[in-house]
């Protein structure tokens, strides 16, 4: 709720008490003071539309949207010129999803405030969620004419060049935004990104130590709390290093490379905090000492220095020249044959299959395909057995593929990623979107595609490119050309498995 200052005569104390309750938290209890004042005739106007302003935010407070948005669309009725009554509705409309409508009282707050600097933030971060780049870049443009020295806007503006593809602009926004606020942690961290999805290292990993930086936004990364310091580059001869878990299970996997690194660096100890699924894929590897759960005792044990993985190329110089080598994981031996026995029946080629990420991923639904159904061109190539290895959202999907005799839908027999391993060790190759089968299958030493999506590429997978600077010789990376659009990627795909297919099969002759 905007904090303006009010005075509704006849009313004020108890507007103003039901302002102090709103403010300390207490929505209830200022939404019964200001049901009267609401109810009212004596109102009117202004007056009666900033009350139900207020008693609109208390009961968006209390979960109660649709008196919430009665409340700000009779407001609206009482004084049409109330800009902040047409902002706050905009944002209840846009959580609940209801975009054209939302976009509509953003537009109204703005024709009424040109200045607004949140209508304007919002109507931009809508545009651009809704896919209508275009339209977001002009409303940023917009902004920025009446604004023009708004950090937040330079920033909005730099998100949305870089989801078309206009780099180099791009990083000037980031660039002018921290000109103006050389602290704006968003601004750093996404021209880090930005820099380290074109190559260009040696500047990237400094400034995306942003990502856990208490100002941001949407922190990605949280640091423990411990009382002993961060690991920043001094000897590690005989110290004990706590890693802790950061982001995604593909971000731990991807990274887990660095952490025979400390070890030769001296380390005496290191003990490795992260999620229970990963436990049994990271006991195995050389150099980790203890792998627990974050909360654990041992976790919270005393340790001379803690890190992030995604801090260790950083703090280790690592260039687009010096990534460490991508294998580093080995399945279980009795794992692996428990998989290779249930693998038997399977005729030809036998492939793995990911085509949806995590749910809660911020940019997941770039980065998924809508259904399984997608994959089809891909699924009807002959000589091929295919094995999803598909969990969480979109798993139930994989019963379709059960109805063919080269199928399997290993998800239910898979506990964990120390599973996922030794599956993917016994198949030829795996197909996955964006997501941590891709890097499990790359930190095997695993053939894999990737398919990639035009909107909110992650930067790790370097612009450009058809392979992976990170997984070299094994991956393969089919980009979408156009936002949503994964028909050619799919086509794509199914053409070069057929083209696989056929070596198999010649090699075999």
């Amino acid at each position: 709720m905007d904090g303006t200052r009010f005075a509704l005569r006849g009313g004020a104390d108890r507007y103003q008490t039901a302002v102090s309750l709103y403010s300390s938290g207490k929505a209830l209890e200022a939404l019964i003071v200001l049901e009267p004042l609401i109810e009212s005739a004596a109102l009117g106007g202004n007056e009666r539309a900033q009350a139900l302003n207020v008693a609109a935010a208390c009961a968006l407070r209390l979960d109660r949207k649709s008196d919430a948005e009665r409340w700000w669309r009779m407001a609206i009725e009482a004084d049409a010129q109330f800009a902040q009554a047409h902002y706050n509705l905009g944002v209840l409309l846009q959580g609940l999803e209801r975009w054209g409508q939302a976009e509509a009282c953003y537009r109204s707050a703005l024709s009424l405030r040109a200045d607004y600097l949140d209508a304007h933030n919002n109507l931009c971060a809508l545009l651009k969620a809704c896919g209508r780049l275009s339209d977001a870049e002009a409303a940023c443009r917009q902004a920025l004419s009446v604004l023009p020295d708004r950090a937040v806007l330079l920033h909005n503006l730099g998100t949305v060049l870089l989801d078309l593809g206009r780099t180099q602009e791009a990083e000037a926004a980031f660039r002018k935004a921290l000109s103006i606020d050389p602290r704006y942690a968003d601004a750093t961290c996404k021209l880090g990104a930005l820099l380290l999805s074109l190559g260009r290292f040696d500047e990237g990993w400094a400034l995306y130590e942003a990502r856990y930086d208490a100002g941001l936004s949407d922190r990605t990364a949280l640091p423990p709390v411990v009382d002993y310091p961060q690991w920043r580059g001094e000897s590690l001869h005989g110290k004990a290093v706590l890693v802790w878990q950061e982001q995604g299970f593909g971000d731990m996997i991807q990274f887990g490379r660095y952490l025979a690194l400390l070890k030769a660096r001296g380390a005496a100890w290191i003990t490795l905090a992260c999620a229970p699924v990963l436990h049994r894929l990271f006991a195995t590897v050389p150099g980790i000492d203890a792998v627990v759960d974050a909360p654990s005792e041992l976790a919270r044990a005393p340790h001379d220095y803690w890190t992030l993985p995604l801090s260790l190329p950083y703090r280790l110089g690592t260039t687009l020249d010096s990534i460490p080598a991508a294998t580093y994981l080995r399945p279980d031996p009795a794992l692996a044959e428990k998989w290779r026995a249930k693998l038997l029946p399977l005729a030809g080629l036998k492939v793995g299959l990911v085509w949806k990420g995590h749910a809660n991923h911020g940019n997941d639904r770039n980065r998924s395909l809508p259904s399984l159904e997608t994959l089809r061109p891909l699924l009807n190539v002959p000589g091929v057995s295919f094995v999803s290895l598909q969990m969480g959202q979109g798993q139930d999907e994989a019963k379709s593929l059960a109805a063919g005799p080269d199928v399997l839908d290993a998800a239910p027999q898979i506990a964990d990623f120390a599973d996922s391993a030794a599956l993917i060790s016994e198949l030829d190759w795996v197909i996955a979107v964006d997501t941590a089968v891709a890097h499990l299958a790359g930190a095997l030493g695993k053939p894999s595609w990737v398919m990639l999506p035009a909107v909110g590429l992650d930067w790790r997978w370097v612009r450009g490119r058809t392979d992976s600077p990170w997984y070299p010789q094994t991956m393969r990376l089919f980009r979408q050309t156009e936002p949503g659009q994964w028909t050619s990627v799919i086509e794509q795909i199914a053409s070069a498995c057929g083209q696989v297919v056929a070596q198999a099969l010649a090699a075999n002759d």
